[in-house]
């Protein structure tokens, strides 16, 4: 009885901290319905895997909305893949304005010539380029990174609302949940590895050292960033923020099936065990 009132104490607390970041943080969103929502989307991560599912699966990233992610358009790959979505979550966009490879990636998405919809979050939509702003072939559309925990009816309302969203440590979850606002009803992901425990260590100096390969090549000064960047935190720290990613799989999988609507894992060899599996070229029969 002691845990279960401990629960229920615990489920209280978070809810409360939800609904007070949401009054504080969350503005109106402007994510609209897709017009093609009854066809699967496809969410292409990063990850190395990514590179096997263009050369194997070019035909269904090209044949089925898609949406890329973060640096994804200083890929080569990228204007042949056309996608007609794009999402960029994490702060760095929009704040470190002098970091070469932000400046490369705006300057890419600002000489799109096919109709996307950008998805920023609410509270950087006015810190992006004028440049990108002012491309006619880009709709700027905004969603809310606001992470919301507690009760499940408190969870419901506010992914439904666009008003919060599991924690969104990592970007295919805001992707997955702006999918979800669209209305699609069937989400494949694609290039989502997660494996990062696999290049996790701790060097001579107590330092956490961690690589994180993506499908593309990486830029030297992207990888002295990040390799910076965990300089600055604990091993304890860093394992936790794993630990958030994946829970908030697992919570998108509740919601999800509460929705009806099925997200697959496409990815060959993930860590994501939240997420029923089905391979890309399961769509094939579809084009």
């Amino acid at each position: 009885m002691a845990m279960k009132l401990g629960d229920i104490a615990g489920r209280f607390t978070t809810s409360v901290k939800s609904i007070v970041k949401m009054v504080l943080q969350s503005r109106r969103v402007s994510v609209g319905v897709a017009e093609d929502a009854d066809r699967p989307l496809v969410i292409m991560g990063n990850g190395p895997s990514l590179a096997d599912a263009i050369r194997e699966e070019s035909d269904v990233l090209r044949g089925f909305p898609s949406m890329a992610v973060n640096f994804a358009a200083n890929a080569p790959e990228f204007a042949g893949l056309r996608p007609e979505y794009y999402i960029l979550a994490d702060p760095h966009f929009f704040v470190k304005a002098d970091d070469v490879n932000v400046r490369r990636l705006m300057d890419n998405l600002s000489a799109v010539d096919w109709s996307m919809r950008l998805f920023v979050p609410s509270a950087y939509a006015g810190k992006l380029p004028s440049d990108v702003r002012t491309n006619g072939h880009i709709k700027v559309e905004c969603f809310n990174a606001v992470g919301v925990e507690g009760w499940h009816w408190l969870e419901n309302m506010a992914y439904s609302s666009g008003y919060g969203m599991p924690r969104p440590r990592n970007v295919l979850i805001p992707a997955i949940m702006v999918g979800l606002l669209m209305g699609y009803k069937r989400i494949y992901i694609a290039g989502a590895d997660h494996s990062w425990t696999r290049t996790l260590s701790v060097n001579e100096r107590n330092e956490v050292v961690s690589v994180q390969p993506h499908f593309y090549k990486e830029d030297e000064r992207e990888i002295k960033r990040v390799t910076t960047d965990y300089l600055n935190y604990p091993l304890h720290s860093i394992l936790y923020s794993f630990y958030v990613a994946f829970k908030s799989y697992h919570t998108i999988r509740r919601y999800a099936d509460s929705r009806g609507v099925a997200v697959y894992n496409s990815t060959p060899d993930s860590f994501i065990d939240a997420l029923e599996r089905r391979q890309l070229a399961s769509l094939r029969a579809e084009l």
